[in-house]
C-alpha cells in the first residue's frame, strides 16, 4: 500500500473518510502500547489468587482454608462472608451470579474463595492448598442434555410472529423439518482480564479495568462494596482485544481487587493466567436450530417454523439480549411470508455464556443460510439462485417486512451481491469447479456466495446513548473523551477525526485520553457495532457547542456576520482576515470564552415492544457479501480457503484503512468459529480446551491463500449518522459463512450434490470427513 495512505495531515475535505493510520499502531508492533499489566505498581502492591470449584454441579459441605491463610506471602483470604456489600455481580440485575459461592457449585471453575498474596506466584499456589468437600448432584452441559433433564430457562423466552405459519406451512408442495448444532467461541483475546484497584480515602477507590463497559464495572464494584457510584472510578486505556468477552466478564475481576483494596489498604491486582481465564469465564453460545420450512417447486419460501436453543451456562447474564438477537437475525436477508421463531435460553453446567461479536446474530443467521442450502439441494439448484430468490424487496414489493415487524427500507443486498458476483467471476469459477470435481478422486473444490444483513443498535434502547467531553486549550491543542473503549478496533482514532473534521484542524492537535467514568458518566458498554456511531456524534455535539461559541466570539470581537466566519485547514477566516486556529483560540480564552463542552447523542427512531414482538429495534442495516472457494481432501477432511472476495457495506467510510482491517479481521475469526474452534467438555464437565495446545484460533497460513476486499464505495448511509457512515465490528463478521458453504458443496460433490451435507458448526476435519463417508454410503 503506498505510504501516503497512512498520511496524518488532513485533505483538503478534512480528516474524516481518510485512511489514518490507528493511533496506537506503532505502539503495538514496537510493544509500547500501555497495557493494565504494564503499569508501575504501587509501592506495596498485593496481588490475588483464585480458588475455583472441581466440581460442574454440587453442594459445598465444608471449606477448610487453614493451610491456604498459613501458605507463604499470604495476608488474606476473601470468601463470601467477607463481601461488605452484595455477593452479586450478575449483569442484568437478576441476583443469580454470586461473586463467589457460598453452598452451591453450579459449574467447574466457579469462584469459591479469593488469595491475596504478596507476590501473584505466591497467592496461586496457595489457592491449590484449600480442603472442600463436596456433595455432587447432576450436571448438563450442552442444549440436548439440558432438554433430556428438562432444565430450568436462565430467562424469559422471545417469540417473533407474523402472518400464519400454523395453518400457512401446510399449503406448499414442498417441507423440510431438520436440525443443525451451532457451536461455541472463545474469545481468545490477547490480554487476559485484569483488574488493579487502588484504595483512596473515605469510601473511595480507583479500579484499572480492561473492560468495554466501564460504567457497569463501576456499578458492580460499588455494589460488592456496598458503597454509591461517585465512589468508584473505573479507567480504561486500552484492551488487548475484547470481542463481548470483556463486556460483563471482567465484573468479577475488578469487585474482587476492590474488595481486597479497601480492607487492606494497598493496591490489589487480579490476572488470572490464560487456563484459568478460559476456564471460567463466558463463550459465544452453542446453539440447536429446529427449523420446519416450506417452500415452492422454485424454492420460494411460503412458511417457516423454527426454535433457537442455546446453551447459556448456569445465570442469565447476556442470555436474553443474545438469544432475542439470534432471532432478529434468523430471517438473514431473506424475506418470510409467514414465520414464527422462538428463542429458548437454557440453563447448563457450565460457565455463563456472554456476548460475542455479533451477539447471537452469527447463530440466528447461520440457521437461515442452512434453510436456504437445504432448499437448494432439494430443488436442485445453486443455493445463490435459492437466496436472489428470497431476498427482501423494495419498498412497495410487499416483500420489507421483517418477522419482527421492521420494514427494511435501505436495502441493498441485491446490488452488493450482483456486483460481487461479477467482480468474483462466480459463474464462471463455479461451472470450473463442477469441471474439476467430475475428474478429481480425491480433492475436492467448492465455492459458495452468502450475502449479509446485520441490524445496527443495541436492541436495550436505553443503551442507545452516549457522551463525550472535549476541552480545547489556549494554545489550540485539544483533550478528547469519550465513553467509548479501545479494544484495538480503531475507535479513539475514528472519534478524533471527528473532533479534528469539525475544528478543521491537523488530527496530531487532539489528544486522545483514556475511558474513565470521572469524566463521563452513565456510558454504554462498547458493544452492538455502536461504538462509533454513538461516541462520535457525542463527540460532534460537545464540537458543536464550542464551535459556536467561538462563532459568536469571532462576531463580536471583528465585528462580522456568522455567514463571514468560517474554519478552515488549522486557521479560521473571519471576513477578509485570516486567524490561525491557535491564535484565535487564545484571543477567545482571553474574552472568556467557554472552551468546553460535554456533548451527548441518543440514537433516534427505535423503539421495541418485546412482549409484543413488534418494533424499530435497529436504526439502520449493514450489508456485505462474500465469495470464498474452497478444496478438501476426501481421504483426511482437511481443507484449504484457497480464494475469498468481499464486498462490504460500511456507509461512507470514517478511516477505509481500518475499516478494511476490521472486515479482513472479523472474516478471519469468523471462519475459525465455523471450521476450527471447538469447545469440548468432557463427563465430569470439566471444559478440556482451555489453552492454546487444545484449542485452534486461525493461524495466519489459514486465511485465503487469494483474500480481495472491498469497501462498497458507492455506499451512504441513509441515516443521519456521523459523516453518512455504518457500523463495522460486527457485521463482516456473519462473510465467513461462504467458507462453511464452500466446504459443503465441496462435501456434496460425493453424492453428486443431490443431499445436502448438512455439515454441524464448527465444520472441523473430522466431521467434514464423517460427511464425506456418510454420502460415500448414500451414494
Amino acid at each position: 500500500m503506498d505510504k501516503s495512505t497512512f498520511e496524518t495531515k488532513p485533505v483538503i475535505n478534512g480528516p474524516m473518510h481518510v485512511s489514518l493510520k490507528h493511533d496506537s499502531a506503532h505502539k503495538h508492533v514496537t510493544g509500547s502500547a500501555e497495557y493494565i499489566d504494564d503499569i508501575p505498581e504501587p509501592i506495596g502492591t498485593l496481588h490475588g489468587g483464585l480458588g475455583l470449584a472441581d466440581r460442574a454441579h454440587a453442594e459445598i459441605l465444608s471449606v477448610d482454608l487453614e493451610a491456604v491463610k498459613a501458605a507463604p506471602g499470604v495476608v488474606w483470604v476473601i470468601t463470601a462472608a467477607d463481601i461488605p456489600g452484595e455477593n452479586d455481580v450478575a449483569a442484568t440485575g437478576q441476583h443469580d451470579e454470586p461473586l463467589l459461592a457460598t453452598d452451591l457449585v453450579q459449574f467447574h471453575g466457579q469462584l469459591i474463595f479469593a488469595v491475596i498474596a504478596e507476590t501473584r506466584d505466591q497467592a496461586r499456589r496457595a489457592a491449590k492448598l484449600a480442603k472442600i468437600e463436596y456433595r455432587d448432584l447432576p450436571h448438563f452441559t450442552d442444549v440436548d442434555s439440558a432438554r433430556e433433564n428438562g432444565a430450568k430457562l436462565v430467562c424469559e423466552p422471545m417469540t417473533l410472529l407474523r402472518g400464519e405459519p400454523e395453518t400457512e406451512i401446510e399449503k406448499p408442495p414442498l417441507r423440510i423439518q431438520a436440525s443443525m448444532k451451532i457451536g461455541g467461541q472463545e474469545h481468545f483475546y490477547l490480554e487476559s482480564h485484569i483488574a488493579l484497584a487502588i484504595p483512596g480515602e473515605d469510601d473511595d477507590v480507583t479500579v484499572w479495568s480492561s473492560t468495554q463497559h466501564p460504567s457497569e464495572v463501576q456499578h458492580m464494584v460499588a455494589h460488592v462494596l456496598g458503597t454509591a457510584s461517585h465512589a468508584v472510578e473505573v479507567k480504561t486505556r486500552r484492551m488487548g482485544g475484547g470481542f463481548g468477552g470483556k463486556e460483563t466478564q471482567g465484573n468479577q475481576f475488578a469487585a474482587l481487587a476492590a474488595v481486597a483494596a479497601k480492607k487492606l489498604k494497598r493496591a490489589v491486582k487480579f490476572r488470572p493466567d490464560r487456563d484459568e481465564d478460559m476456564s471460567i469465564t463466558g463463550k459465544r453460545h452453542d446453539f440447536r436450530v429446529d427449523y420446519d420450512v416450506a417452500f415452492d417447486e422454485e424454492g420460494r419460501i411460503h412458511a417457516l417454523d423454527a426454535v433457537y436453543a442455546a446453551r447459556c451456562g448456569y445465570s442469565a447474564d447476556l442470555s436474553g439480549p443474545v438469544t432475542d438477537r439470534a432471532l432478529f437475525h434468523a430471517d438473514s436477508s431473506y424475506f418470510y411470508p409467514h414465520v414464527k421463531l422462538k428463542s429458548e435460553p437454557l440453563k447448563t453446567h457450565t460457565v455463563s455464556n456472554t456476548a460475542f461479536r455479533g451477539f447471537g446474530g452469527p447463530q440466528g443467521m447461520l440457521g437461515a443460510e442452512r434453510i436456504i442450502e437445504d432448499i437448494a439441494y432439494a430443488v436442485g439448484k445453486d443455493p445463490l439462485e435459492i437466496r436472489k430468490l428470497n431476498f427482501y424487496g423494495q419498498p412497495g414489493s410487499g416483500r420489507t417486512t421483517t418477522p419482527y415487524h421492521q420494514e427494511v427500507e435501505d436495502n441493498v443486498i441485491a446490488r452488493v451481491v450482483e456486483e460481487l458476483e461479477a467482480s468474483s467471476d462466480y459463474q464462471a469459477r463455479r461451472q470450473a469447479i463442477l469441471d474439476f470435481n467430475e475428474n478429481s478422486p480425491v480433492i475436492r473444490k467448492g465455492i459458495a456466495l452468502t450475502p449479509v444483513k446485520f441490524g445496527i443498535s443495541f436492541t436495550m434502547t436505553a443503551y442507545n446513548q452516549a457522551g463525550a467531553l472535549v476541552h480545547v486549550y489556549n494554545d489550540g491543542s485539544i483533550h478528547l473523551n469519550h465513553g467509548g473503549t479501545e479494544m484495538g478496533q480503531g475507535l479513539y482514532t475514528k472519534v478524533a477525526q471527528v473532533v479534528a473534521e469539525a475544528f478543521q484542524v491537523d488530527i496530531d492537535r487532539v489528544k486522545i485520553t483514556a475511558t474513565t467514568t470521572g469524566k463521563v458518566p452513565n456510558t454504554s458498554a462498547t458493544a452492538a457495532s455502536s461504538g462509533s456511531d454513538l461516541n462520535g456524534m457525542a463527540a460532534y455535539d460537545a464540537c458543536r457547542q464550542i464551535k459556536e461559541r467561538l462563532v459568536d466570539f469571532a462576531c463580536r470581537q471583528w465585528k462580522v456576520d456568522k455567514s463571514e466566519v468560517e474554519f478552515l485547514p488549522n486557521r479560521l477566516r473571519i471576513g477578509s482576515e485570516i486567524v490561525p486556529f491557535d491564535t484565535f483560540v487564545r484571543a477567545a480564552y482571553y474574552d472568556r470564552v467557554q472552551l468546553s463542552a460535554a456533548g451527548f447523542y441518543k440514537t433516534p427512531k427505535i423503539h421495541w415492544d418485546r412482549k409484543a414482538g413488534r418494533g424499530h429495534p435497529f436504526y439502520y442495516f449493514a450489508y456485505g457479501a462474500s465469495v470464498s472457494e474452497v478444496s478438501i481432501d476426501t481421504l483426511t477432511g482437511e481443507y484449504l480457503v484457497d480464494r475469498t472476495d468481499i464486498l462490504h457495506d460500511v456507509g461512507k467510510s470514517l478511516n477505509p484503512i481500518i475499516d478494511i482491517g476490521q472486515v479482513e479481521g472479523a472474516f478471519v475469526q469468523g471462519m475459525g468459529w465455523l471450521t476450527t474452534e471447538e469447545l469440548w467438555w468432557d463427563a465430569k464437565g470439566r471444559l478440556r480446551t482451555h489453552a492454546p495446545s487444545t484449542y485452534k484460533i486461525p493461524l495466519a497460513s489459514d486465511r485465503p491463500k487469494i483474500f480481495n476486499v472491498k469497501l462498497a464505495e458507492w455506499s451512504e448511509n441513509a441515516e443521519p449518522t456521523i459523516g453518512r457512515s455504518k457500523a463495522v465490528g460486527e457485521p463482516p463478521f456473519m462473510l465467513a459463512f461462504s467458507v462453511l458453504e464452500a466446504i459443503s458443496m465441496a462435501v456434496a460433490s460425493i453424492a453428486d450434490y443431490s443431499v445436502c451435507p448438512r455439515l454441524d458448526a464448527p465444520a472441523t476435519p473430522e466431521r467434514v470427513l464423517m460427511a464425506v463417508e456418510r454420502l460415500k454410503n448414500m451414494s
